[in-house]
């Protein structure tokens, strides 16, 4: 007898007959895949005495502050927005190989000294979790290991060691017994997240979830489960290189505009308490087409270079690639540069990137994109000590972007001397000893002074 088989969007994760185009919920395209049908759950899991709530009068919900802790690396707690929170579930995404494991392995060693934590691994066993404990350096009575897969197991462990942290790795290697589909599977997914947020909520447990990421960049599984968490974190970084970028994408408790950045080392991830030096490393003197501008991470001014190349085109239609900066952004700045800056490169190619594998996703860092673009057009280098800060506009405007002072403190304190900023409010902004500001109102004027 032929299973019987559903189709899921893995957007939404609503469930249809059959096969559609374009999801009639969310109206998505291409999302919606095969999954067999699955018998209602009757398990212990769902029926778990730990995710039991009663009702509660208004009048009686406490609204005291939440209530956070350290996780012994600053860094990852300044993504969380000053620590973790008990009872709130955090997942963690990142490409295999990037460090998850790694960085959850690691804050456990910090961790156990004032909490009991229980270490699920579901793609591990517990020697080979132990070996890669050894080499981080983490030892300790307080860390329980257990190698399992099977949600009811999972949850019978945590009601007898009633564990104050609990770290799965991962989440699309964990399923329940009483489903009929695969692990990982789009229900799955969705099944064994939900049990472990009503057992966060309900034993006020911190729970990290380990999730891997697909080809597309996104947490494998459904979209909802992104929804379902209380803190979303991406772990990001290029293979060649050692730099690691922790940022948040989702954030109940706390801002998602922060970033953590990381170093991977022999013995483990080391934390980048100043990562604009680590940007600007290695950076190139009198080289045309980079520049240097300060962009705002959270609270936290970080200085990043854009490089750019004007290349003649081979070929009809000129190739245009960006890395770094939105595509969209980086073709406006270009036909700005053209119509208003006076250069012709409407008929050679055109690359932008940033460095260190940083995304700039605000409009400040619009006048070092327009400068670098211009030096490589002109093969003229930008002195080394200059700094461009600035929003461009259509007309060639540049626009004054939010928290100024707190960019140019940071400007000065990596020793750049010269700082190219709006000139409306330049008057306004308190001298910053050694930092000269040379304030320009649109594109002609930064451009002639670059002569």
């Amino acid at each position: 007898m032929k299973a019987k088989t559903l189709w899921y969007c893995t957007e939404c994760g609503n469930e249809f007959s059959k096969w559609q185009g374009q999801c009639p919920g969310c109206g998505a395209w291409n999302t919606i895949v095969e999954q067999p049908a699955e018998k209602k759950s009757t398990s212990a899991a769902a029926r778990n005495p730990l995710t039991r709530s009663r009702p509660l009068p208004l009048s009686q919900v406490e609204t005291t502050e939440e209530l956070r802790f350290p996780t012994g690396m600053s860094e990852l707690d300044r993504v969380l927005g000053g620590g973790a929170v008990r009872g709130s579930l955090v997942l963690v995404g990142g490409a295999p190989g990037i460090g998850k494991s790694t960085l959850m392995l690691q804050i456990c060693g910090q961790l156990c000294s004032a909490a009991k934590v229980l270490y699920v691994s579901g793609e591990e066993s517990q020697r080979q979790v132990k070996l890669r404990a050894e080499r981080l350096n983490v030892r300790s009575d307080n860390l329980y290991l257990m190698a399992e897969t099977k949600l009811g197991d999972i949850l019978e462990a945590v009601q007898e060691l009633k564990p104050d942290v609990l770290i799965v790795d991962s989440i699309q290697t964990m399923y329940n017994g009483d489903r009929n589909s695969l692990p990982g599977s789009i229900s799955q997914v969705k099944e064994c997240t939900m049990a472990l947020m009503n057992l966060a909520k309900g034993e006020n447990i911190t729970v990290f979830v380990i999730g891997h990421v697909n080809k597309e960049g996104a947490l494998a599984g459904p979209k909802v489960l992104e929804h379902m968490v209380d803190c979303v974190l991406y772990f990001e970084g290029e293979e060649h290189m050692a730099y690691r970028i922790l940022r948040a994408a989702k954030n109940r408790f706390g801002a998602t505009n922060e970033i953590g950045v990381f170093e991977m080392l022999d013995d483990g991830l080391a934390e980048v308490p100043n990562p604009s030096e680590m940007l600007l490393e290695g950076r190139p003197k009198d080289t045309p087409g980079s520049c240097v501008t300060c962009i705002m991470e959270g609270v936290r001014p970080v200085l990043a270079e854009v490089q750019a190349l004007i290349a003649p085109s081979g070929f009809g239609n000129p190739r245009r690639t960006s890395n770094g900066i939105d595509y969209n952004r980086a073709m406006l700045l270009l036909a700005v540069l053209e119509k208003r800056g006076g250069l012709l490169i409407g008929s050679s190619d055109a690359y932008v990137n940033v460095i260190g594998g940083l995304y700039l996703n605000e409009p400040a860092a619009d006048l070092a994109t327009i400068i670098a673009l211009a030096s490589s057009f002109r093969d003229k280098p930008v002195p080394g000590d200059l700094v461009a800060i600035g929003e461009v506009g259509l007309t060639g405007e540049l626009r004054s972007v939010n928290s100024l002072s707190q960019r140019l403190s940071e400007v000065r304190r990596l020793g750049f001397t010269k700082c190219m900023v709006p000139a409306r409010g330049s008057s306004k902004l308190k001298e910053v000893p050694g930092l000269q500001l040379i304030p320009v109102k649109n594109i002609r004027e930064a451009l002639a002074i670059l002569r």
